[in-house]
């Protein structure tokens, strides 16, 4: 029988400061999202407020910056640590806002204020435009729509209704959207007045050979509709032109989505030289409140518990407030070093441009170079953005894997990718290279890719297969 017994074990772990886990989430968030960030703390820290502008009314007696260090031994805290000035000399700086549009769902709920709908049926719409994916389909089926309406609206419909306010919806802007599947997405937007021959024959393609249609069994799409070659291909110009995600292909920080982007940062070229600047936030200047500040200093010879727990409150508010405007600095210090290491990094690139400039690098290189960890450099890069001379960019636009060609150099990712989309778009379509071809091809040019690799590649950048990328 095995004994027991009581032992000790001496473990260290490490714990994260409030400074930190403060600097941590401050670190990922975008211009707009620190905004919200800093009005919410002022809201919510009665200790924190906006300074105004001294100069202007020396009179005024508003809350002005205080040393805790007036407080004795309650907090030997420095005055420089009680306040951040994000401002320049402009009494509200503004940033510049880009890419901007009005969002899908915006866009159909627009349309459907012209319907001539009850209450009931609009209220249903909205949900089912609501429930849209960003592309634009409606993947959930209408039985399981029926239930998620009766338990979120209280409203009790069926799948006869629901397909008649579908039917609205699918009439809207853009031409396609709400259908079920690509076959519906399709043929909504085949669904013409007066069609020409080759519209007719593209809508009977996507109605009665869709299988074939997504297999390229021409043929087979030639033999079934009595059709000739040449009408097969008018019918296949015709469905090419189709937009099969009529919301509109989202694709990571890459795309162009309905959202405001502020710039983080602003690279200019000074005598040729790259520079990198942070643009003025729209953020107030924030300081202690004299207030509560007077309030710790008459309560300090006090010794009711009242008065304790007046101090508690505000000191506890005091070091909110000490450890927001402190990770706020350490922010702004921390991005900049960050993107001063990145420009530093492919600063040939930055120069012009060109996309062919752009060098191998991973997270690991900045953080080697700028002493901090990965997690912190990848907390940096998630959506912040730069405005460049040629265009405004993700920072992970600028991260990418490399190879090392033929001749011993590195070439990144990118650049490969690059010489793919090349290639293929120059390619006979009546007989598409495979990847095994473009394996040769990119050997050729001093690149040593695996087919596998040549694959993904091509998977990335959402191009079909040879054989789904030949025409007729």
């Amino acid at each position: 029988m095995a004994k027991q017994g009581l032992s000790q074990e001496l473990r260290q772990t490490q714990r994260l400061s409030p400074l930190q886990i403060q600097t941590i989430k401050l670190l990922e968030l975008p211009t707009l999202e620190l905004e919200r960030r800093v009005q919410q703390e002022l809201e919510e820290n009665p200790v924190l407020d906006e300074a105004v502008d001294e100069e202007k009314d020396p009179e005024d007696d508003s809350p002005k910056n205080v040393s805790l260090s007036e407080y004795g031994n309650s907090d030997p805290t420095p005055s420089y640590k009680l306040y951040v000035n994000n401002q320049g000399k402009d009494e509200k700086p503004q940033y510049n806002t880009f890419s901007v549009k009005e969002s899908l769902q915006q866009s159909l709920e627009n349309q459907l204020g012209y319907c001539q709908l009850d209450e009931r049926s609009m209220q249903i719409a909205r949900f089912m435009i609501g429930m849209l994916e960003e592309d634009g389909y409606l993947r959930r089926d209408l039985e399981s729509l029926s239930d998620d309406i009766l338990f979120k609206l209280g409203i009790e419909t069926n799948e006869e209704e629901l397909e008649g306010i579908l039917k609205v919806i699918q009439g809207f802007e853009p031409v396609g959207i709400a259908a079920r599947d690509l076959q519906e997405c399709l043929l909504l937007q085949l669904d013409v007045d007066n069609p020409t021959e080759s519209q007719a024959n593209a809508r009977r393609i996507v109605e009665e050979c869709f299988d074939a249609l997504a297999k390229k069994h021409y043929s087979k799409i030639s033999q079934k509709l009595n059709i000739t070659e040449e009408q097969l291909k008018s019918a296949i110009d015709e469905i090419v032109r189709l937009n099969p995600k009529p919301g509109g292909q989202i694709d990571d920080t890459y795309s162009d989505q309905a959202q405001q982007i502020v710039p983080d940062f602003i690279l200019e070229l000074k005598d040729g030289v790259p520079v990198i600047t942070m643009p003025r936030f729209n953020i107030p200047e924030l300081r202690v409140n004299k207030n509560y500040a007077e309030l710790l200093m008459q309560a300090a010879s006090q010794s009711s518990r009242q008065e304790k727990e007046a101090i508690s409150f505000v000191k506890s508010k005091l070091n909110s407030a000490k450890w927001f405007v402190e990770a706020i600095k350490q922010r702004q210090k921390t991005l900049q070093n960050t993107m001063n290491a990145i420009v530093a990094f492919q600063y040939d690139y930055f120069i012009d441009g060109d996309e062919t400039k752009l060098k191998p690098m991973v997270l690991k290189n900045i953080a080697d170079s700028t002493g901090l960890d990965i997690s912190t450099i990848s907390r940096v890069v998630n959506c912040k953005y730069v405005q460049t001379h040629f265009g405004i960019y993700p920072l992970k636009y600028f991260f990418s894997e490399g190879l090392v060609t033929k001749s011993g150099e590195e070439a990144s990712t990118r650049e490969i990718k690059a010489i793919l989309t090349e290639s293929i778009d120059s390619e006979d379509k009546h007989k598409p290279m495979t990847d095994e071809q473009l394996v040769d091809l990119l050997s050729a040019k001093g690149y040593n890719v695996a087919r596998r690799t040549v694959a993904k590649y091509r998977e990335q950048l959402k191009i079909p297969i040879a054989r789904l990328r030949k025409q007729i």
